[in-house]
């Protein structure tokens, strides 16, 4: 008998286009080729992690659709469930690495892709009935109409069939205004069992401390366990990540990490999955301990996907700091 799957994702993954070092766009000769997309890195995170994990989405019958499923199967995702289309395209997404003063900027070209085109009734969510956790972000509502009717079916199907649901609020301000991610998210977040809201308040009108804001959004959405992460920069590429959580009690990092970011895409996604494998391994206390090491890894190597192996993982959480030269 095939085993359970512990983890499906649902969403949009792109063609990543950087110019090599800190080069401008407008500089470059050549670009470095990735596969980014929140929910797919989710998906990649989890299956570095050990859990069974599939990701749904819609790609073009053409070679830049083959280049994403070939890189999330690779990694060990489920790619079976991707609907194959010959309309729509690969979205297209060019990342730009600042150097202080200037930020990192990202460029998208994702206008009638594939992914946007999904709408409700084209997958049969039944097979979440043997799935343990269903994550999806605001992002992949924010894609069209179609996509977040689809959204909407995906959760209330997770819900009608036992299957936990993880919703990471991933605002952004180029896809949807906070009014309109506010009237989707909301209920999303009310289905939820955990919400990750590291972008709450861009929606919602919560202030305070960490603690105090996801208290207040815990209350006032119902969901049993709200996360956010909290990650201080200085302004050049190191950084500190720790993370807390709401739950029956309030739950704090053990072991905030410093690190060097060699690249900042994909750092929260990889949080997300490994709070979602310590989630379902464990407590929240090993959800926190999980999402911060694996953020910490996937600052370490260029791209959108963690390439972090469990050891490596649990070497740091057991260790509490940076890991000595592997000879």
């Amino acid at each position: 008998m095939k085993e359970a799957t512990d983890v499906v994702t649902l969403g949009e993954a792109m063609v990543r286009l950087s110019p090599p070092g800190q080069m401008r766009l407008e500089q470059a000769s050549n670009l470095e080729v990735f596969v980014g997309g929140a929910e797919l890195s989710v998906a990649i995170g989890a299956a570095r992690l050990g859990l069974r994990s599939s990701w749904v989405s819609k790609l073009p019958e053409n070679p830049l659709g083959r280049l994403i499923a070939n890189q999330a199967r690779g990694l060990g995702v489920d790619v079976s469930r991707v609907i194959w289309t010959d309309t729509g395209r690969a979205g297209l997404y060019f990342l730009e690495f600042g150097a202080a003063p200037r930020p990192p900027s990202v460029l998208y070209d994702r206008k009638d892709s594939a992914a946007s085109t999904l709408r409700s009734g084209e997958v049969d969510w039944s097979f979440l009935k043997s799935v343990k956790l269903f994550h999806v972000s605001g992002i992949t509502p924010a894609l069209s109409d179609s996509c977040r009717d689809a959204t909407m079916e995906a959760v209330r199907a997770a819900k009608r069939f036992g299957c936990k649901v993880s919703f990471d609020v991933n605002y952004r301000a180029k896809l949807w205004s906070p009014t309109e991610a506010e009237a989707t998210c909301t209920p999303i977040a009310k289905m939820s069992d955990i919400l990750i809201a590291s972008d709450a308040a861009a929606i919602w009108d919560v202030k305070g401390t960490p603690e105090e804001t996801l208290k207040a959004l815990k209350k006032r959405l119902q969901v049993p366990v709200v996360v956010t992460t909290e990650r201080s920069d200085d302004g050049t590429r190191r950084s500190r990540i720790s993370s807390v959580a709401v739950s029956d009690t309030t739950y704090r990092s053990k072991h905030p990490y410093d690190v060097e970011i060699v690249d900042r895409l994909g750092m929260g996604d990889s949080f997300a999955a490994g709070f979602i494998f310590g989630y379902l391994h464990g407590s929240i206390q090993s959800a926190l301990d999980y999402g911060d090491a694996m953020a910490a890894f996937k600052a370490s190597n260029p791209g959108d996907a963690n390439y972090a192996t469990k050891e490596e993982v649990d070497g740091l959480i057991s260790s509490g700091a940076n890991l000595r030269i592997q000879r």
